[in-house]
Formats: structure tokens, sequence, C-alpha cells
């Protein structure tokens, strides 16, 4: 499997984790905007624990979550990436794409042109036969994403996320699918 530390796009640069990315890492994950569809906020220990996954899962599986930035312009404004869920799910073994974007720079199509980079580098690098992608069904705009990189949804694989208690209002998720051509 080919690993890579970084990738181009247009307007994006996918790299490596830094230092400098911990502060405004937090800042994002500690926002109430950024986390309405996600079990957080989180405070710093746990974003910097987060960013130190996200750096092991390159050594363990040859990618992982890259930072994201503008380059020339904001060094960081989210993250986008492959990961292995270590949490058991229904559909598991997969390789899931996500990504995280800070609200300022929602709506610009950021996360679509970071993800379908991504997704070139599973199924040309990493050779990956399928990724997956799953959120709650109210995410629309990661919805939208997912429909825009060609993700397909795969309404009998929806499932309650294991990792949320038993009626909390983020467990259901919708699942996304897409295969290597």
């Amino acid at each position: 499997m080919s690993r890579t530390d970084s990738i181009t796009t247009e307007r994006l640069l996918l790299r490596r984790w830094c230092e400098d990315d911990h502060e405004p890492f937090a800042e994002m994950m500690a926002d109430a905007e950024f986390n309405r569809y996600m079990p957080g906020p989180f405070d710093r220990s746990e974003s910097d624990a987060m960013i130190e996954q996200f750096e092991g899962n390159f050594e363990i599986d040859g990618f992982g979550m890259w930072a994201l930035e503008l380059p020339g312009k904001t060094p960081f404004i989210g993250c986008i990436g492959l990961t292995v869920p270590r949490t058991a799910l229904p559909f598991c073994p997969c390789v899931e794409i996500g990504w995280r974007i800070a609200p300022r720079f929602w709506n610009h199509g950021y996360a679509t042109e970071g993800a379908l980079a991504a997704l070139r580098f599973g199924f040309e690098q990493a050779e990956l036969d399928e990724i997956v992608s799953f959120t709650v069904p109210d995410n629309l705009a990661s919805r939208r994403v997912m429909e825009k990189i060609r993700m397909r949804r795969d309404s009998e694989g929806d499932f309650e996320h294991p990792a949320l208690a038993e009626g909390h209002p983020l467990r259901p998720h919708i699942l996304y699918r897409i295969k290597r051509r």
C-alpha cells in the first residue's frame, strides 16, 4: 500500500499535522456550531488526543485524517481523510472518509474538493475497493458532500451508532458507500 504525507488540489493542501494545528483544531472542536451534529464540544485534551490518533493512523494504516490548509492564505481550516473505524460498526471492516471544516470555511466547496482528493488517494494509491461515510440524518451539508463525490446512500446499512447511548439524539446514522471503478 502506498502512503502519502500530503496531497495538493487546486485550492487546498492536505498534509500531516504540525504543532501549530493544535490550537485552531481545539477551537474548532470546542465550537458549538461545529458540534451541532457531533457529540461535542470537546476540550483541549480531547482534541489533542484526536490529533495523536489521526497521526497514529498514518503509521498503522498508511493513511489518516490530513490537516487541511489554504496555501498562502490560512494555515488550518480543518481536516479531511480516510480512517479505519476503531468502534465496532455493523458494516466493519471498512475505511471511512470524513471531513471536519471550521464553520467560517463552510459553503466554499472545500469539503468536496478535499474529499475527492482523498477518494482518489484511497482508490488509486491505497488500492481500496470501497469507502464508506456516515452521518446523522439531519446533517444535510455532509450528505450533500457525500452525494457530490458520487457516494450512494445504503439505506439498508443505516444504524444506531454504538458509541452513543440509547436515546441520544445523534445515535441514528445513515450510511453512504462508493466502490472503486
